[in-house]
């Protein structure tokens, strides 16, 4: 099927190619403008396929300059080539035969990223998930698997360092001042793992000693004077790799490991065998520039993109339908590293939040789809929450269902069956099924069906018999273009606790299968009977999240309550009092849009302060107990006609009764948190200066006062302190003498640096309020802006629309019309950026009308605009349908 906006692909038409490439050679010749690359490709008809089988080559805007089939110059009338393919219609008869492919690229003029295009004089490439046929033609799809050797020449002042995969082979001088060197990658790969790099850039060294006695060079490479700011991605590497030796059994395969940082990349990162390439804002850290949260970042993604080498890499996906199987399961990798590096309590919170703030929405709009799509017209849109963070969550819940010695027994035979294919998420749960003896065909429903489940849930005790009955009903809603649902299998773990707070036991169980603290909920309804319970329990469920599910609990304030008090189970606890801030924030909303002023029990401000002083928690935990559900969770919990205005207003009144019942509490709290000594990037340390910066903030709510703020910023040692307080300024006081003070001192201190002047920026672009919309439209005229950088334009124009609800959901429109120039603007030159800036509004239907009437307008303005790219229409049609 053809469409004006390009091809649906479907799952059920895969089928092999007719062809394979078991070897490919590459050859750079480098020139800013006139890049020629010379392709020597290695065909073999695959058994079985008949000899008159035409060969097609994916192209992307290609120009041929040269074909020669096995080293002849191919006649006129024996190919066909355009910018888009390649087609060879009467290709050789023997089963093997060689072609000799040449085009010219201009590396610098490629403003979409894709490929290789240069930027800021260092030549790079990124090929996932389609961008090697910008570079060559070729079979462009993850299933062909090639082994790759590389040659790369270029002038040797302008491009000193010449990197591409796998292990270095060869050096040398040329005449002219040119020079060579040649790379060979022994470990067969797709072509989207392809990587090349060639500039002038600085480089810290170490080596790894593997679990077998390998010793592996290792090299971080990044702008000339910022190497220092790369020892922590270092240090987190090692860390990486040793995690992965002793937690899965895998050790790393070459004789060198590479990453480069490069200032313009639509992506956090990308894989690419023994070259991993990054955006320099998840290698660059410092305590003076860089956030707690950017040196978590870096560690969780350094750590990511390497755990890629064996899931990714050495088994890679069949096609991008499975994309899931790379990025889902590599996510759950990462996590568990992070837990394991910081605290697992701390990090399942944080896992939890961005899943319901991202991917829960993506399930609930319109751009819903399985964490196995079926169908896409482009891939690149398909880089979701739902890949990536629920794919993670169907990996734990099979680690879940059948515990850490199977699943690791599970993930043993994975990577020894299916080392070196390409794989599909069958294969996946096919290893799981063997090891364990299980059927896992209900469960795979989590890979094919979109949405969130939803589970209710009432209980009654009866004491006479001492049972507690439970009732459980599942239900999914319909999604897109699947109205009716199946049942899955969740695994709800849970306990019945007590008075005391502990869990309680039981003596018999039925109705549902129950097995060490988990209900397998296999049916549409399960009514449950624990016996031997004499005293009435408080239900404690989904504990540690088992299931990414959402609850509607019959049960008593009260207990919640007692749950955010004394819940063994530290994700339970935080979750109880987090479904108590938000059910007040859904009551306070709902009074505002009646007219009347909203009231908050005292309990809960009084629940706040509990958390505060208990210095039983780490500090990194109370820090993320006290911190509101955001604007947007509320707002996906109230569902439909949804005023921002409204939810700022509940949020902010809410943060004031809590702060007014603790003010002294809170006060004495900051103080005793002051930061003492070097600072340390640790997780211990880095949780103290969180809550003492939760601490500031609601310190900060009385009006007029943000003494304490002021001083913070002008005291401040590191970023994390000096960019909290200088947001706080900015949003309590905008455009106050001390918030234009501070600004103006945070310019001129880091004007010279791109990644901190990314947080000036972004600070500014999420200040609340009608007036933030001209002011972002001054800041994108401010010398330092750039659409032709996403982590500029994310940091503006992607904090202004996904992170800045009032403002850019201004009941006149304005945000939107300012939104719809800025994205035909980045889609001229980057439709990925462009597309994933438009996601902004893929939750327009649940806004009040009038706000929805003019998110329609403008969505529709953006789907009606010229020569739009199908990276933007895919969004854009899917958003409006």
């Amino acid at each position: 099927m053809r469409t004006d906006t390009g091809q649906i692909f479907r799952l059920e038409d895969y089928r092999p190619s007719d062809y394979l490439i078991p070897t490919t050679s590459l050859d750079f010749r480098l020139s800013p403008d006139r890049t020629r690359v010379i392709a020597e490709l290695a065909i073999e008809r695959r058994k079985g396929v008949a000899g008159d089988a035409p060969l097609v080559l994916d192209g992307d805007g290609l120009a041929l300059k040269r074909l020669e089939i096995d080293g002849r110059a191919a006649a006129a009338n024996a190919y066909e080539a355009t910018p888009e393919r390649l087609t060879i219609s009467k290709p050789p008869k023997a089963t093997r035969f060689r072609l000799t492919i040449e085009t010219e690229l201009g590396p610098a003029t490629n403003l979409a990223l894709m490929g290789l295009y240069r930027s800021n004089n260092v030549y790079c490439t990124q090929c996932e998930a389609e961008g090697f046929r910008r570079i060559t033609y070729f079979l462009d799809r993850p299933d062909i698997l090639s082994v790759y050797t590389v040659r790369i020449e270029a002038d040797a002042k302008e491009a000193p360092l010449l990197l591409s995969n796998g292990n270095p082979r060869e050096t040398g001088k040329l005449e002219g001042g040119r020079h060579y060197a040649v790379w060979h990658d022994p470990f067969p790969k797709p072509s989207y793992l392809f990587a090349l790099v060639a500039g002038d850039l600085g480089r810290i060294g170490d080596t790894f000693v593997t679990a077998s006695g390998r010793s592996v060079e290792l090299g971080i490479y990044v702008e000339h004077g910022k190497e220092a700011r790369a020892t922590y991605a270092m240090d987190a590497l090692k860390r990486s790799m040793r995690w992965d030796e002793e937690k899965f059994g895998r050790e790393y395969d070459l004789e060198v490991f590479n990453i480069v940082a490069v200032s313009d990349f639509n992506m956090g990162a990308m894989e690419n065998k023994g070259l991993n390439i990054f955006n320099d804002k998840y290698v660059l850290a410092d305590s003076d520039t860089a956030t707690d949260a950017d040196f978590a970042n870096i560690e969780a993604i350094i750590a990511h993109e390497y755990f890629h080498n064996w899931t990714g890499n050495r088994i890679t996906c069949r096609d991008w339908f499975q994309l899931c199987l790379k990025e889902g399961l590599t996510v759950y990798r990462d996590h568990e590293f992070s837990a394991d590096q910081r605290s697992r309590a701390v990090k399942r919170i944080a896992e939890v939040r961005t899943l319901k703030s991202h991917q829960f929405p993506e399930d609930q709009g319109p751009l819903a789809h399985p964490v196995r799509p079926r169908r896409y017209r482009e891939i690149n849109n398909f880089y979701t929450a739902t890949v990536y963070e629920k794919g993670a969550e169907v990996v734990r819940m099979i680690h879940t269902i059948l515990g850490a010695e199977i699943f690791r027994k599970g993930m043993d035979l994975y990577f020894e069956r299916h080392d070196g294919e390409a794989a599909t998420v069958e294969d996946f749960l096919k290893v799981f099924e063997d090891v364990s003896g299980s059927d896992l065909s209900q469960f795979a429903l989590w890979y094919h069906q979109a949405g969130t489940p939803n589970l209710a849930i009432t209980t009654s005790h009866d004491a006479k018999n001492s049972e507690f009955l439970v009732e459980i009903e599942q239900s999914v809603p319909p999604t897109p273009a699947e109205s009716r649902k199946r049942l899955m299998h969740i695994p709800l773990a849970f306990a019945l606790v007590g008075k005391n707070g502990g869990d309680i036991a039981y003596t018999g169980v039925e109705g549902a299968t129950v097995e060490n603290g988990v209900i397998h909920l296999r049916k549409r309804r399960h009514n449950i009977r624990f016996s031997g319970v004499p005293g009435r329990p408080v239900l404690s469920l989904n504990r540690g999240f088992s299931a990414p599910v959402t609850l509607s609990v019959e049960q008593r304030p009260e207990d919640q309550y007692f749950l955010a008090r004394h819940d063994s189970d530290t994700f339970s606890r935080w979750q109880a009092f987090n479904t108590l801030l938000t059910d007040a924030l859904v009551a306070a909303f709902r009074r505002i849009r009646g007219g009347k002023e909203p009231e908050f029990a005292s309990d809960i401000g009084d629940l706040a302060g509990v958390f505060a002083a208990d210095s039983t928690l780490e500090p990194a935990y109370r820090a993320l107990a006290l911190t509101l559900p955001g604007e947007a969770d509320i707002a996906r919990e109230i569902g439909a006609n949804i005023d921002p205005d409204a939810i700022f207003t509940a949020r902010e009144l809410l943060a004031r009764s809590i702060a007014d019942t603790n003010v002294g509490r809170f006060g004495e709290l900051y103080a005793s948190l002051r930061n003492e000594g070097a600072f340390s990037p640790d997780a211990a340390s880095a949780g103290r200066r969180a809550l003492r910066n939760v601490l500031l903030d609601y310190l900060s709510l009385k009006p007029g006062d943000v003494t304490l703020a002021e001083g913070q910023f002008a005291d401040a040692t590191n970023m994390t302190d000096r960019a909290t307080a200088l947001a706080i300024l900015a949003h309590r006081q905008p455009g106050s003498e001390p918030a234009k003070a501070a600004l103006a001192s945070f310019e001129r201190r880091y004007a010279s640096d791109p990644l901190v002047m990314d947080k000036w920026f972004q600070i500014q672009a999420s200040v609340p309020g009608a007036a933030t919309v001209e002011a972002v439209k001054a800041l994108t005229r401010h010398p330092a802006f750039s659409m032709n950088n996403p982590n500029r334009v994310r940091s503006l124009i992607g904090t202004f629309s996904s992170a800045n609800q009032t403002a850019f959901h201004r009941p006149d429109g304005a945000g939107y019309d300012f939104f719809v120039e800025a994205v035909l603007k980045a889609d001229g030159d980057n439709p990925q950026l462009a597309a994933r800036l438009a996601t902004a509004l893929r939750s327009w239907r649940s806004l009040e009308p009038g706000r929805q009437g003019k998110a329609r307008e403008a969505l529709l303005a953006i789907a009606n605009a010229k020569d739009l790219s199908t990276d933007l229409r895919d969004i854009v049609e899917r958003t409006l349908a």
